[in-house]
């Protein structure tokens, strides 16, 4: 597949982006247009206008957002496209490039340097390339400009395969930047002498960039790229079964084309979840928050205040009993520590047999059975 391939498989690039952003610039000035009229009719209240201020404020931001994106299309449109002949002998010259740039790198470590202090003193370096100061200016001159003329000329490729990876959690501005470091990329890795072109070659570093980065930044909590790669079958799938038998297909049946199980497509499924921000407006007037309407899960204030009287009437209670009494329930049910201990360990803190302590259990348990000591504690079962 060349760049001429998709260009024409596919709209223009600039052309169809820009009857995107007209639409869009459509449906923006007839939100702007309601806006304007709900804030006339409703100017007396405050939050309701806090609200729609808010929503015109994001809108304009939209509308800059979708203009740069336009002039920016318009510019590269105005970007010749290379020739065969062309794309050879500029991927000669970044070669050449790639090859200073290497010398570069060892000199830094033989001389414990920075790379940016031989390109602003590059005496040794051309030194080590044999070559004079201007001489040497002039070929590093020309590896980069060949470089930047190759990207620059394929920007177009970029936008072309952004479009297919929009609305999956990045913004088309990141896609594009995204794709235009894959595509710097592949013009350092192109190897003319294979016999492809360049375009064919770029296409996959552009994919490859843009999809890296849509698991790594689209989420708030990153996902393994392997786990993005396994959920980004699974659409395609449930897509393509969808095609195939007129309805939403079962998990069995997309777990047996995936040849995985029920349970690992679910395990994937969940974890594609996306998360909700508490800060979410809720409400019409989106005046107030998701988190306000969250239980806490916490102790409310009503229950502290229960458990502290319940501990008393407890304490008072047991107060009614003998204090041998008292301590072997208070050890036996952990009333204090939090933890229960065994028959055996209360009978050798008392030196007494485990029997004995069953005894003493039993008989204190039947004295608060009595109703005059257990009417208390029955407010707290009810």
């Amino acid at each position: 597949m060349t760049q001429a391939t998709v260009l024409e498989a596919t709209p223009a690039a600039e052309m169809a982006l820009d009857a995107l952003l007209i639409e869009a610039d459509d449906e923006l000035d007839e939100e702007l247009d309601e806006l304007e009229d709900d804030e006339a009719s409703d100017d007396g209240e405050g939050k309701a206008g806090k609200a729609k201020g808010r929503r015109r404020a994001t809108a304009k931001k939209k509308h800059y957002t979708e203009d740069s994106i336009r002039l920016y299309l318009q510019e590269i449109g105005r970007i010749r496209l290379l020739r065969a002949d062309e794309e050879i002998e500029l991927a000669r010259k970044i070669a050449d490039l790639l090859e200073l740039e290497r010398i570069r790198d060892r000199i830094s470590e033989q001389l414990d340097c920075d790379p940016d202090d031989l390109e602003r003193h590059p005496e040794p370096w051309a030194s080590e390339v044999k070559m004079t100061l201007p001489a040497f200016r002039h070929r590093l001159f020309v590896g980069r400009r060949a470089k930047e003329k190759m990207v620059q000329s394929n920007l177009r490729l970029v936008v072309s395969i952004a479009k297919k990876y929009m609305n999956r959690g990045l913004s088309f501005q990141d896609l594009i930047q995204e794709g235009s470091l894959g595509l710097i990329r592949a013009a350092e890795k192109f190897d003319h002498e294979k016999g492809y072109k360049f375009s064919t070659y770029a296409t996959w570093w552009i994919r490859q960039a843009i999809t890296r980065a849509i698991a790594d930044q689209s989420r708030t909590i990153r996902l393994p790229v392997h786990l993005y790669e396994t959920i980004s079958r699974i659409k395609k799938t449930t897509k393509l079964l969808s095609q195939e038998m007129g309805r939403k297909p079962t998990e069995e049946e997309i777990a047996e084309r995936m040849e995985m199980t029920i349970e690992k497509l679910r395990f994937i499924a969940k974890s594609a979840q996306l998360p909700i921000s508490l800060e979410t407006p809720i409400g019409k007037e989106e005046d107030s928050r998701l988190g306000d309407f969250i239980e806490s899960d916490g102790e409310t204030p009503e229950d502290q205040v229960s458990k502290h009287l319940l501990r008393e009437d407890l304490e008072t209670v047991l107060c009614t009993l003998s204090p041998r009494e008292r301590d072997v329930l208070k050890l036996r049910y952990g009333l204090d520590d939090g933890r229960m201990k065994t028959l055996e360990e209360i009978g050798q803190i008392f030196n007494v047999t485990r029997e004995r302590i069953r005894q003493i259990e039993a008989k204190a348990l039947r004295k608060l059975r009595h109703p005059n000591r257990n009417s208390v504690l029955k407010e707290y079962i009810r």
